[in-house]
């Protein structure tokens, strides 16, 4: 598990790109007031560094946080002391009864777990179908196939005492894109570096929603979290599961 989302790019994604999870979060609460669904445990995987768990406690929610970086957890845990953590695979943890699921930040699509394919993820929605309490909600995004434009293929970003270079490529006919990141940290008066190599399984948002409909899910599929536009190529969901009275 360690191999991912290490002690450094843990650091940096916390530090540097913060916004995607803070602004889902946002957009996500209403959604959940605008659906009157307002208390309750909310089971929030991939939860990263805790940006969106810390939202979803200030909005009184209870939180189970899951992700499989030992390093994220540990930030998770010194950001939001009152929720529950766990250092674990989304694919492979249990997940109790709760009124909500969320997955920010296309973290459906990696690659992290060897044994990760379309079949797995299929009996997660089911995991995540039978969970719910009847009237929940499932909410949760995409990257899909078109993630690189041809001046898109290298991004770098330099920030307070670090620096990440991440390069990206896309194989077509697979539809696997590939992010190999390396990152600079300055640790005391040097600068460390170290090496990850990303690979995300892209999913079209026409086969997602079709599959969650197939499982008893009333979809809705969307380019933004609220007033958040999704970066280019992705897909966020809004899915269900019918009330006694639906």
């Amino acid at each position: 598990m360690a191999d991912f989302y290490k002690e450094d790019l843990s650091y940096i994604h916390d530090a540097g790109y913060s916004d995607y999870a803070l602004n889902a979060s946002t957009g996500i609460l209403t959604t959940l007031s605008q659906n009157n669904i307002q208390n309750g445990l909310i089971v929030d995987l991939g939860c990263g560094s805790g940006i969106s768990t810390l939202e979803f406690i200030k909005a009184r929610y209870q939180v189970l946080g899951v992700d499989i970086s030992e390093a994220m957890i540990a930030s998770a845990r010194t950001r939001v002391p009152s929720a529950d953590f766990r250092v674990a695979s989304l694919f492979q943890i249990e997940i109790p009864t709760c009124k909500v699921v969320t997955a920010i930040g296309e973290c459906l699509n990696y690659l992290f777990d060897p044994d990760n394919n379309e079949q797995l993820l299929v009996q997660l929605f089911k995991r995540i179908y039978q969970a719910l309490e009847p009237g929940g909600v499932f909410i949760f995004d995409i990257a899909e196939p078109g993630q690189i434009d041809k001046n898109d293929e290298q991004h770098f970003t330099e920030g307070n005492n670090w620096l990440v270079l991440v390069e990206k490529e896309e194989n077509a006919e697979k539809s696997i894109l590939t992010r190999r990141i390396i990152t600079l940290r300055k640790v005391d008066e040097h600068y460390r570096r170290d090496d990850e190599v990303h690979r995300l399984q892209l999913y079209r948002s026409t086969d997602i929603a079709h599959k969650l409909r197939r499982i008893g899910f009333k979809v809705q599929t969307m380019r933004s979290y609220g007033r958040y536009q999704l970066p280019k190529a992705h897909a966020a969901f809004i899915a269900f599961k019918p009330s006694a009275s639906d």
